[in-house]
Parts: structure tokens; C-alpha cells; sequence
């Protein structure tokens, strides 16, 4: 049962980034996932919960990967900011997930929108501790500024050219992290 489980979450994960979450529809991440209407429900009990699953999965993902990632304070967001620029330079990458699936619901009290909003606290939450280690003057202002910056990385990345978006963020990065200069 867990693997259909997967199964299902893997499917709906690659539809739902490359083509978006209202696009895809239930039969479809059934069929592609090669399991029984029925098996679907046993592990969601409707497709908002399968979305809130593959958030909730790429939460995860980031919260595991990214503070494990080597150093600290300002070299620790530098190197965040330049895998974020890397994963946004990658073959289909279509921005971010948890931008991406707000937009396609615009009820900011959905229970989806609860886990994007879950996510960008914890982001913003991150960016203040490494701020707080390297010294910032002013860690819950430029926390929410490198907030934005991800953001601009993730809309940019799909939408600009690549070495644009590169040294952008790094300029940006550098202005917001120099204030503690």
C-alpha cells in the first residue's frame, strides 16, 4: 500500500509542477500512477489533500537540504542563494512550487495555502538565524528582503536568461547581506 502510496505522490508531483495543479486532474494522476480509483482515495481523501501532500513533500525537502548544507552565518546564505540560483538554471525548472500552486488558489484561508504559508515562515525563520550568526544589524528586516529574493529568483528563473538572474541575485544578496558591514 505505501507504494502506491508513492506512486501516486510521485506522479502528482511531476504533473502538478510541470503543468499545474488545476490542470491535472484526479483520473489522469490514477492512470499515470497505474493504481485504482479506490487506492487513490484510501490514501487521499480528495485531490486538495494530494496537493497539500506534495507541498507539504517539497517542504520537507527544503527544510532537510538546505540548513544541512556546510558553514555558517553569511558563507551558509551565500551558498543557499547560489543553489537556489543553480536549481533555477536547471532543465524545467518552472519556478517555485509553493508560489506557483498559491497562485492557483487565491483564498488565502485554504487549507493548500496553509502550507505555503507554513513554508515561507520557516524560509524566513532560516534566513534571521543565519542573519543572527553572521551579524546583521537588522535580521527580521532582511529576512523578509531575502524572502523576496527567493521569490524573484523563482519567477525570474523561469522567465529571464540565466546569467541574468545569476548575477542579479548575487547583487542583491550582496546589498542586503553588506549591511552589516
Amino acid at each position: 500500500m505505501r507504494d502506491a502510496r508513492r506512486r501516486i505522490l510521485d506522479t502528482a508531483t511531476l504533473l502538478f509542477y510541470a503543468e499545474g495543479v488545476h490542470t491535472v486532474g484526479i483520473d489522469r494522476i490514477i492512470a499515470e500512477a497505474g493504481v485504482a480509483k479506490a487506492t487513490f482515495y484510501h490514501h487521499f481523501k480528495a485531490k486538495d489533500a494530494l496537493v497539500r501532500a506534495y507541498l507539504a513533500e517539497q517542504y520537507e525537502l527544503q527544510r532537510a537540504s538546505l540548513p544541512a548544507l556546510p558553514g555558517q552565518g553569511r558563507a551558509k546564505l551565500e551558498d543557499v542563494f547560489l543553489r537556489i540560483v543553480e536549481a533555477s538554471e536547471g532543465p524545467g525548472f518552472r519556478g517555485c512550487p509553493f508560489l506557483n500552486t498559491a497562485a492557483e488558489f487565491a483564498d488565502p484561508a485554504h487549507p493548500v495555502r496553509a502550507v505555503v504559508a507554513d513554508y515561507r515562515a520557516w524560509f524566513t525563520g532560516f534566513m534571521r538565524e543565519l542573519l543572527t550568526e553572521a551579524g546583521h544589524p537588522a535580521p527580521e528586516t532582511a529576512a523578509r528582503q531575502l524572502l523576496l529574493l527567493r521569490d524573484g529568483v523563482a519567477v525570474g528563473g523561469a522567465l529571464d536568461a540565466p546569467e541574468q538572474v545569476r548575477a542579479g541575485t548575487l547583487a542583491s544578496l550582496r546589498l542586503i547581506l553588506d549591511a552589516s558591514a
